[in-house]
């Protein structure tokens, strides 16, 4: 009967321990993902400013600064 407990407690730290390592490397990607896309939303930003000649921050509050 220990045995077969022991067993169970076992599995259960296996699948634990797994989900908690999917989990982790999910995060991992996602903020990848999130700095790759910030990397290009400046170099859009900068790229219009240089052939608009309006700065990134009349850009985002829609002229409202300028």
């Amino acid at each position: 009967m220990t045995l077969v407990a022991s067993s169970a407690s076992k599995d259960s730290w296996y699948q634990e321990a797994a989900a908690a390592q999917i989990k982790a490397e999910r995060l991992d990607r996602a903020e990848l993902l999130n700095g790759r896309v910030a990397m290009l939303g400046f170099v859009i930003g900068v790229l219009t400013e240089a052939l608009t000649g309006h700065g990134i921050v009349s850009q985002i509050s829609f002229g409202v600064f300028g």
